[in-house]
């Protein structure tokens, strides 16, 4: 009896163990349902059962995005690590190697060059995973570098956003930021490049208060939260009851806030097909300037006859 409970029934037992990896299902935030994993992922983490778009991590933001998923990125210039030498319950450099370990990314935004629907462009993804995509001093010397990127190859910038706002470890640095992002912006319109601002959920604080709402063509995820301070905290300022999906996609599109909300699987498309619009030129075409409408003539005024 021995031999057999202690030597053929563990193996029988092993042989029928199924292991099942911890990350196989996945619950979505909305409906709650359950989800496979690579289902999941398959479907741009966007829940089958509801239509809920789910955060997405950066790096398959920028294979989404990009025609067949290749892209380029570029060597980013780095900033002071802890100019105010902040410290709450951790220091600020230790939660700064803490979310690097995590997100297998080194900032707040990521940049990067490619086709999108054949034409040439320059897209910087915020990366939520990231100490919630806070904006501090790397991320404005990041997004100022992503402008001259797109200056340099004259093409559009497109920027996707996903972000809590400021980083409070920064301080009054992290707000300068704002007006710094404003100035490489203005930088895209001197020169006659269109600026595409891509809305995802959350988008709040100090990144929607620059420039986020500053886009030349202003697209949207489904049902993305987009606004300055939260929802919650107007409500008990004003002390009113906020409209049903206040600070929504759908009701910022209503209001004259965005320019259309699109589908994580049209988004894409969506792009290229602006893009084209914006510049006016053939898929795929090598143009050495953005193109301008032509001048209108003007008819010479004539004063009437008295």
């Amino acid at each position: 009896m021995s031999w057999i409970t202690e030597y053929v029934r563990p193996k029988i037992r092993g042989l029928l163990r199924r292991e099942v990896p911890d990350n196989l299902w996945t619950n979505c935030e909305s409906c709650s349902q359950m989800i496979l994993t690579k289902e999941l992922h398959k479907n741009l983490n966007v829940c089958p059962h509801c239509g809920h778009h789910m955060k997405a991590p950066v790096t398959e933001r920028l294979e989404w995005t990009f025609d067949n998923g290749e892209f380029t990125r570029i060597e980013l210039p780095s900033a002071p690590v802890d100019p105010l030498g902040f410290r709450d319950q951790k220091k600020y450099t230790d939660r700064l190697k803490d979310a690097r370990a995590k997100s297998h990314v080194d900032e707040s935004l990521v940049v990067a060059h490619g086709t999108i629907g054949g034409h040439p462009a320059v897209v910087a993804a915020m990366a939520f995973e990231f100490m919630a995509g806070t904006m501090g001093a790397a991320f404005g010397e990041r997004f100022v570098a992503a402008a001259r990127l797109a200056v340099l190859q004259k093409s559009p910038l497109v920027v996707f956003t996903a972000s809590g706002g400021a980083r409070m470890q920064e301080g009054a640095i992290s707000l300068m930021q704002m007006p710094r992002t404003t100035i490489a912006v203005q930088m895209l319109k001197e020169a006659g490049l269109p600026y595409i601002v891509v809305l995802t959920n959350p988008t709040t604080g100090g990144v929607t208060a620059s420039f986020a709402m500053l886009g030349d063509v202003q697209i949207a995820e489904p049902n993305a939260l987009i606004g300055f301070a939260g929802p919650r905290v107007i409500q008990d300022t004003v002390r009113e009851k906020l409209p049903e999906g206040f600070q929504r996609s759908e009701y910022l599109l209503d209001h004259g806030m965005l320019d259309m909300v699109v589908v994580r699987k049209d988004m894409r498309a969506t792009l290229g097909r602006v893009i084209g619009l914006l510049t006016r030129a053939p898929v795929g075409a090598e143009k050495s300037a953005p193109d301008r409408p032509a001048p209108v003539e003007e008819a010479p005024i004539v004063a009437p006859s008295v």
